[in-house]
């Protein structure tokens, strides 16, 4: 019998602490018609001082293992995809299994930036299919406010914390149809925190380890690649863009989220759109988009969802499911 990976729970978290348009303005000389003119962004979510990465996808995990109908003991699998990790070591994937009283399983994290969950997705559908676990708990999670420098208004006001989870089961349906992943490595340079341990640790430690960002290349790049991602994904699974519900995309930018819908063909009525609420939130962009969507019963069994985002690295990729 053929072995597949399907998606059969969501969740999500969001720290309480909203940070508006309006309280960016008196943080840094931007407008509220600046940021949703060039964004669609209105607010983001802020993790408090006292919550953590692991804190943020714990809570997410729960809530995806809820829906599911999920406890500790059913998870074999735990991949956690961060930019932000709590730590330099334990992985945020091994303080999440502490945190639920999981025990003995395959525990990791993932860093290809804001194509994070989708690469941690991919990783766990081969899992399945290879036989090597049941029940996988996927998260993405982030806490991008410490990385950001808040006195540059090209970058601070773009992004924001939160967490986003799901339970992928083996399954005797199609769940996971194909997921499509890449790097470019070249690029690294219009997308990146350029400091880290073995590299200007001193600048990581006097706190100027922040988010930098050479916009216009970025935004280019980002809507021509997740065109062709578009176009591979479809081709791969013989489908026409007509046969795709909803899509799912990465929320970075609204200007870039309707570039791929039209590539599409879409109408924006069957894109999932939360940056206007969350920022961007990095690996955690993807998966809180879909949890909201599942559970105000936008996206329903049965239908055909595409995941794509795009991330500093660079790195790119989607996965068509059936839910």
């Amino acid at each position: 019998m053929t072995i597949y990976a399907r998606i059969t729970g969501t969740g999500s978290y969001l720290p309480e602490k909203i940070l508006s348009n309006a309280d960016m303005e008196k943080i840094v000389d931007t407008t509220d018609q600046w940021i949703r003119e060039r964004t669609g962004i209105e607010q983001r979510h802020i993790a408090a001082e006292d919550e953590f990465t692991s804190d943020l996808a714990t809570a997410a995990a729960k809530n995806a293992m809820d829906m599911a109908g999920k406890t500790s003991n059913d998870i074999d699998l735990i991949i956690v995809a961060t930019t932000t990790p709590d730590q330099i070591f334990p992985s945020t994937a091994c303080l999440v299994q502490q945190k639920l009283d999981i025990h003995g399983c395959t525990a990791f994290d993932v860093q290809a930036v804001c194509t994070g969950f989708v690469y941690a997705l991919g990783i766990a559908d081969n899992f399945i299919k290879a036989g090597t676990a049941k029940c996988a708990l996927v998260i993405g999670a982030e806490t991008l406010s410490r990385i950001l420098d808040w006195n540059d208004r090209t970058t601070c006001v773009l992004f924001g914390d939160g967490a986003g989870a799901a339970i992928v089961e083996a399954s005797d349906e199609p769940g996971i149809l194909s997921s499509h992943l890449h790097a470019d490595g070249s690029y690294g340079d219009l997308l990146n925190v350029p400091y880290g341990v073995s590299n200007g640790l001193n600048h990581v430690l006097s706190g100027e380890a922040h988010i930098t960002m050479k916009g216009n290349e970025v935004f280019k790049m980002a809507v021509n690649t997740l065109g062709r991602i578009v176009d591979e994904t479809l081709e791969a699974n013989n489908m026409s863009k007509k046969d795709i519900n909803w899509l799912v995309p990465h929320q970075a930018n609204i200007r870039i989220i309707n570039a791929t819908a039209k590539k599409l063909s879409m109408s924006t009525d069957h894109v999932v759109v939360t940056v206007n609420k969350h920022g961007n939130t990095s690996a955690a962009s993807v998966p809180l988009a879909l949890d909201t969507a599942v559970r105000d019963g936008r996206i329903k069994k049965g239908e055909t969802v595409m995941l794509e985002a795009f991330g500093g690295g660079f790195t790119w990729g989607s996965a068509l499911l059936k839910m």
